[in-house]
C-alpha cells in the first residue's frame, strides 16, 4: 500500500472505505509527513485501523559519507529495486538530490545513471519517501538524481503537490528544482501549471553538432527548439532558467563553445552552472576539462553578461557527484 502517494483527500476516501471517519485521513497524512515508518507509530489511530494500514516506505540500506560531509543514500523500495539520493550540507541548510526513476533511458554519453537502462518509474510516494526518510529535515529538494523527472511527469508533479501541501511538509516550491535533459513537450506542459519551481536544463553544448554527440535527446528536440521552450517557461512562471553545462576536455570546453553559449543566452533570464566532468567507470573516453579551461570558459560567459557559477564537486570521492549516480544493485 503506497500511502505516501496519497493526498489528504484520497486518504479521507480510503478511511471511509475502511469504515472510519474521514478525518482519520488527515491524521494519517500528518503522521506520514512527520516520517512515520509504520502504522504502529500512529498512536492516535484505533488499533484496528493501525493493523489494517500496511505500508513500506523507501528504506536507507547503505549510507556513505564523503570527506566534504556529503552523504550518498542507497534506498531500497518495496519491490526490492534500489535508487540513490544525495544529501548535501551547506551553510544555508540541507539539500537532498532525489531520484525519479530506477535507471534512465536518455542515454547521455557521460552519465552513469543511464548505464544499464531503466527498470521503471518511481511513484510520487517513492520520490517523497527519499525526502521524508533520509534521516534529517531538509530545506531544499532537487530532482536531479537517477532518471528524467519530466519523463515521469505525473509522478513528478504529484510529488510537487505533496511536498507543498500545507498539511504536510509545506515546502515552498521556490525551494524545489526540477531538472530535465530537454523534453520540450513536457517543459511546455509544466509551464502551463505555472508552478514556482526552478527548471534546470541539462544543456552541455551550445550547438546541435556537439549536443547530438553528448545527448541523444537533441536529435529529437534541437537546441533552438529547447531554448524556445525555456523562454515560454519563463514567460509563464517568471522563474529564471538554470542551465547545467558539464565541462568535457576537448569536446565542449573551447572558447568557441563559450562564445557560442554566450551569444545563445545573452539577454535571457538565465544562470549557467559549469560542472567539471566527474569520473564515471565505463565512460573513460571523456575527461574533465582542466581548471584553466573552466576559468577561461566562465570568464568568456561573464564577458557576455551571462550569470555563471563553477559548481563545487561535492561527494566525488564516494561517486555521489553530478553524473555519478547509477543503478548498480537491483535487489538487496
Amino acid at each position: 500500500m503506497d500511502l505516501l502517494n496519497q493526498t489528504p483527500q484520497e486518504l479521507a476516501g480510503m478511511m471511509r472505505e475502511l469504515g472510519q471517519p474521514a478525518y482519520r485521513g488527515a491524521q494519517v497524512f500528518d503522521w506520514l509527513h512527520k516520517g512515520a515508518r509504520s502504522a504502529g507509530e500512529m498512536t492516535n489511530l484505533p488499533k484496528a485501523l493501525r493493523e489494517a494500514l500496511q505500508f513500506t516506505p523507501p528504506t536507507v540500506v547503505e549510507r556513505q559519507v564523503s570527506r566534504d560531509k556529503t552523504e550518498k543514500l542507497l534506498f531500497r523500495l518495496e519491490d526490492g529495486q534500489t535508487v540513490e539520493a544525495v544529501l548535501m550540507h551547506y551553510q544555508t541548510g540541507k539539500t537532498i538530490c532525489v531520484s525519479t526513476q530506477v535507471g534512465c533511458r536518455q542515454g547521455c554519453a557521460f552519465c552513469a545513471s543511464t548505464i544499464g537502462g531503466m527498470a521503471r518509474d518511481l511513484t510520487a510516494g517513492e520520490i517523497l519517501g527519499q525526502v521524508l526518510h533520509c534521516g534529517t529535515p531538509v530545506d531544499r529538494v532537487v530532482l536531479m538524481g537517477i532518471g528524467e523527472p519530466l519523463e515521469n511527469f505525473d509522478a513528478t508533479t504529484r510529488f510537487l503537490s505533496l511536498i507543498n501541501d500545507p498539511a504536510g511538509r509545506n515546502m515552498s516550491l521556490r525551494n524545489v528544482t526540477v531538472s530535465t535533459c530537454g523534453l520540450v513537450p513536457r517543459i511546455l506542459e509544466l509551464s502551463e501549471l505555472r508552478l514556482p519551481v526552478t527548471l534546470s536544463v541539462s544543456l552541455h553544448a551550445p550547438d546541435n553538432e556537439t549536443r547530438d554527440l553528448l545527448m541523444p535527446i537533441n536529435r529529437k528536440y534541437p537546441v533552438e527548439e529547447l531554448i524556445h521552450s525555456c523562454e515560454i517557461y519563463f514567460d509563464k512562471t517568471c522563474r529564471r532558467m538554470t542551465y547545467e553545462y558539464v565541462m568535457i576536455d576537448a569536446i565542449n570546453d573551447t572558447l568557441g563553445h563559450a562564445r557560442a553559449l554566450g551569444l545563445l543566452l545573452k539577454g535571457r533570464p538565465a544562470h549557467v552552472n559549469l560542472i567539471p566532468l566527474n569520473a564515471v567507470a565505463g565512460r573513460e573516453s571523456f575527461r574533465p576539462s582542466p581548471a584553466p579551461a573552466v576559468e577561461r570558459f566562465a570568464a568568456a560567459l561573464s564577458a557576455k553578461g551571462v550569470s555563471t557559477t563553477v559548481r563545487r564537486r561535492l561527494g566525488s570521492d564516494i561517486q555521489a557527484a553530478c553524473g555519478q549516480l547509477r543503478r548498480e544493485r537491483l535487489a538487496l
